[in-house]
């Protein structure tokens, strides 16, 4: 749910081309009138309502789209009135009456609620779906690299790992926000979202009584989405012999080089060597971490070191791909 409502900010700015430009121009061509009653509820700057990533979605965009529907209408029109108050101040001026496509959610009837679900699904089918194996190898990277972290200095050197926008000034998490605003966990837990379409800063839900989340952008290497990898069939092409395939199986739960030149007893030379091939594949994902560099599957390299199952069934059967 957070990467379906983020990635409508992506596809609306122009901001790195390199990464998300191919994405721009592919799912424009796809969609339809999804767009309407998006741009109506999210704005390209500021607030939007909390109820469009509900936390349940962390269990899927059905189990999303279920908990959205299920929002009660006290809620929806809260958080309408909102989204209406700081369209207004930032126009410096009363808000406007609302789009017919909010007024109608503004009401509380099931109707215009399940126009939204099917709207967020077929912009989602359009927009996400298609590259959701490079999302996912992207997040499942960066968790790997969280939890290396974890493993080796506790929270402490979790949170400071995180991307430069986000400071661990013990006990105080600091983070380069829009607007100032302080959220006190009060003894409860901070989920930490990686997100493919988060982009410069990290965003929090509005609402201070929610379970507290904190989205923040998965490190990119200025590679493009991919929907159909360019020249990944070539480089399939060079994976051949025992060692590159002992190479795969060393990564299989993430390592660093010094770590995978050691799993698979070769030299740190060859094992980049190595592992850069895979990655110009599209089967492994690097992300630097300090003085080193942190190497993981993605879904089509576990897929491949299943013995050619479907990323889908692999991940079903072993659970993501961390450290």
């Amino acid at each position: 749910m957070w990467e379906t409502i983020l990635s409508f900010h992506r596809i609306r700015d122009r901001r790195g081309p390199l990464v998300f430009g191919e994405w721009r121009t592919e799912t424009r061509a796809r969609l339809n009138g999804e767009t309407r009653l998006l741009s109506a509820l999210v704005p390209q700057r500021g607030y939007f309502p909390d109820f469009l990533t509900p936390a349940e979605g962390r269990d899927g965009l059905d189990a999303g789209l279920e908990a959205l529907r299920a929002t009660t209408p006290e809620r929806i029109r809260a958080e309408l009135a909102l989204l209406a108050a700081g369209r207004g101040a930032r126009k410096a001026r009363p808000a406007r009456k609302a789009p017919t496509g909010i007024a109608d959610l503004a009401e509380g009837e099931p109707a215009p609620l399940a126009r939204l679900v099917e709207v967020l699904r077929a912009y989602h089918r359009a927009a996400v779906e298609p590259y959701w194996p490079h999302i996912r190898a992207r997040a499942d990277a960066d968790r790997a690299l969280r939890g290396r972290a974890l493993l080796d200095g506790g929270t402490d050197e979790l949170l400071a790992s995180l991307p430069p926008m986000l400071r661990w000034r013990a006990p105080v998490l600091e983070a380069d926000y829009p607007v100032e605003r302080e959220l006190h966990l009060d003894g409860r837990g901070l989920v930490l979202q990686p997100s493919f379409f988060c982009r410069s800063t990290p965003v929090v839900l509005h609402d201070p009584a929610l379970p507290p989340v904190l989205v923040y952008p998965v490190t990119h290497s200025d590679v493009p989405v991919p929907h159909e990898r360019p020249g990944a069939r070539l480089s399939l092409g060079r994976l051949v012999g025992h060692t590159r395939s002992a190479v795969l199986e060393a990564i299989e739960h993430g390592c660093t080089t010094s770590e995978l030149a050691r799993r698979t007893a070769v030299s740190l030379a060859s094992a980049s060597q190595h592992a850069s091939v895979l990655r110009e594949a599209g089967l492994v994902v690097t992300l630097r971490h300090g003085s080193s560099v942190l190497h993981t599957l993605t879904p089509l390299g576990a897929a491949l070191l299943a013995g050619g199952a479907s990323a889908d069934a692999y991940y079903a059967r072993n659970g993501p791909v961390t450290s």
